[in-house]
């Protein structure tokens, strides 16, 4: 045997010896357990996870739970009812009077705690109303005009919608909601008729100085008469020229006492 013929046998026997330990390395018993349960077919294979889909979902999952649900506190009407008819006692915060307009906002406080049945309106709770009407003194001495609507009030921090009217303004007693400045008729008419009480008064004291003289006697009764015409003629025109004169103003200062009168029920 030749040198060509021994080296091919070696070969041959390194190549068989290298076959068997790589068949000796590897195992097949999944790919035993895969045809077993599957088959050899490709399509029995179950198919497989949504993996990309699941990761997906987690993240979306992920990102609600770190966002925080935030509450805020809302206040909740208890329906406690304060009855129409109910007066309470407040004072102004703002001044008022005829000079101001339609529209204009006035405000008003409870002075101290109110208590009644079943309800509790605290000191400092505002209430807020206009002004719907107004006017200044007018002729006939007519006074001024103020007429106030109570609109709302501030409650625990909410505006809640009142209806109610003034029944008392600066202590004095209001009749149908009208804040009025002082009416000076009777008074104006009275003083027109100064002048001519005071010419008879003059005349009068005059006479009785001519009579009480011996030469001037037959003259007194002369200025007795001219101030009695005068005064007759004064009563006679006073109420005529008070006609056109004017009341007095509304003028009512911060801080003065109020009394409002809930036309409808409160609901707080």
């Amino acid at each position: 045997m030749n040198i060509k013929s021994k080296c091919l046998i070696i070969f041959l026997l390194i190549l068989a010896l290298s076959s068997h330990v790589y068949a000796f390395d590897l195992d097949e018993t999944v790919d035993d357990e895969i045809r077993k349960n599957y088959g050899t077919h490709e399509e029995n294979l179950p198919s497989l996870p949504a993996i990309t889909k699941h990761l997906e979902t987690t993240k979306e999952q992920d990102v609600k739970v770190q966002t925080p649900h935030v509450t805020y506190p809302v206040y909740k009407s208890s329906n406690i009812k304060i009855k129409k008819g109910t007066s309470i006692n407040v004072a102004s915060t703002t001044a008022i009077s005829d000079w101001q307009h339609a529209g204009t906002s006035i405000k008003f406080k409870t002075k101290q705690t109110i208590y009644g049945k079943n309800y509790t309106i605290p000191a400092s709770t505002i209430f807020n109303g206009e002004i719907i009407e107004s006017h200044q003194p007018q002729i006939t001495c007519n006074g001024g005009l103020v007429v106030i609507k109570v609109h709302s009030m501030i409650y625990k921090g909410q505006t809640l919608p009142v209806n109610a009217y003034i029944t008392r303004a600066n202590d004095k007693k209001i009749f149908l909601n009208n804040i009025k400045g002082e009416r000076k008729y009777l008074k104006t008419m009275w003083q027109k008729g100064n002048w001519g009480r005071t010419l008879f008064n003059n005349m009068l004291a005059l006479t009785i100085n001519l009579g009480s003289e011996g030469s001037t006697f037959i003259l007194s009764p002369f200025p007795l008469a001219y101030g009695t015409i005068c005064l007759g003629a004064n009563a006679l025109t006073s109420p005529f020229c008070a006609f056109f004169s004017k009341g007095g103003h509304v003028s009512i200062p911060a801080g003065r006492t109020f009394k409002i009168k809930l036309l409808d029920d409160l609901i707080i």
